[in-house]
């Protein structure tokens, strides 16, 4: 099975995918109301907001990376996107942060870190790819590959600390 077939069988069949996307939310807010208001009780659904956290961030993160690539490099029309696999898990991902942040600092979450960091990554190596493509360097240079790489990898260095600092 491609990703093609894969997406070919959600779009055919919809209504699975998109009821798990809108429960991630609701189970938040669900577990907003039952978690309690004091810093102790909030402190024992630190695992259930964490695995919340990455049920809406795992699809939403992958459809935010599809959406990027097909606009910017096969340049999709936006009048093609579908809403159940491009859109909403990018919504599900931004509700259930929103409302997982009313209730507890991401700081507390275990692994948010690790996934935040993986996001910039993304980002980093999209934006790069972005730009090689763009300048289309590897048709004009007689620099060897290695050289390339290094700085590549130099370059999604100095975007990691870049936004450590910044953030």
């Amino acid at each position: 099975m491609t990703l093609q077939d894969f997406f070919d069988s959600v779009s055919a069949n919809p209504a699975l995918f998109a009821v798990f996307l809108l429960a991630v939310p609701a189970l938040a807010f669900v577990v907003n109301m039952w978690s309690g208001e004091k810093a102790e009780e909030i402190w024992r659904w630190r695992f259930v907001y964490a695995t919340l956290v990455y049920l809406a961030c795992i699809p939403g993160i992958f459809a935010f990376t599809l959406n990027v690539y097909l606009f910017l490099f096969e340049r999709q029309s936006i009048w093609r996107m579908n809403l159940v696999t491009q859109v909403l898990p990018v919504l599900t991902m931004v509700a259930t942060l929103m409302l997982i942040k009313r209730k507890l600092p991401f700081a507390y979450i275990p692994g948010f870190g690790k996934l935040s960091g993986f996001m910039t990554l993304i980002a980093a190596l999209i934006g790069i790819l972005w730009f090689v493509d763009r300048l289309r360097i590897y048709a004009v240079t007689y620099i060897p590959f290695t050289y390339i790489l290094v700085g590549f990898v130099g370059l999604l260095l100095l975007v990691r600390f870049a936004w450590s600092k910044l953030f």
